[in-house]
């Protein structure tokens, strides 16, 4: 029979134990593509496990070609339920360059390749978690990623490398919602 004194150090040491335990589960459930240290990874083969939100078209310069937009089902339902993004919603933005062919539906039609430029994630973050590092703030992890090395976030920090291009889209959360007809209940 284990005496007193031996046992509430036990019932200790089990309590530390399991709250760590549900502390690091807490975390993972956070998002699948960042780790313990606020690092993001792109995830893999996105186009077909998530949602397609919606496409800009940019005709030229650097950043010309189709930006196809991405996240998961479940940030999509619910966003349409709340107009807010989930804590965890992963936003990947896909840019791939163009070409414009004459077809049956018109001239000049424009049509994405099958090469890709770069892309861009974000992870929304409403607790703050990565205090101190320098792609996570205003609410969002930022992430850009080159294709030589897709497995390497580039950006250094989001508020010189990503916040230029997002300052638009401040009142809606960063994000340009108005090019994603998936985030609107649909019409029938």
């Amino acid at each position: 029979m284990i005496s007193k004194n031996r046992l509430l150090p036990f019932i200790v040491s089990l309590a530390i134990f399991f709250s760590a335990n549900f502390a690091l589960a807490e975390d993972k459930s956070f998002s699948l593509y960042v780790d313990q240290q606020g690092s993001i990874t792109l995830p893999k083969d996105f186009r077909l496990k998530m949602v397609h939100l919606g496409s800009w078209f940019v005709p030229q310069g650097d950043a010309s070609g189709f930006h196809d937009v991405y996240t998961e089902k479940s940030s999509a339902e619910f966003y349409r339920k709340t107009g807010t993004f989930p804590d965890g919603a992963t936003i990947i933005k896909e840019l791939r360059p163009s070409k414009s062919g004459n077809y049956t539906t018109g001239t000049g039609v424009s049509y994405p390749l099958e090469s890709v430029k770069q892309w861009f994630v974000m992870i929304k973050d409403s607790k703050s978690r990565f205090k101190g590092n320098e792609n996570w703030g205003l609410g969002w992890g930022w992430a850009l990623f080159k294709t030589d090395a897709p497995s390497v976030n580039v950006s250094s920090n989001y508020q010189a490398d990503c916040l230029a291009c997002h300052m638009p889209a401040k009142k809606t959360d960063w994000i340009y919602t108005e090019a994603y007809p998936t985030l609107s209940k649909p019409l029938h």
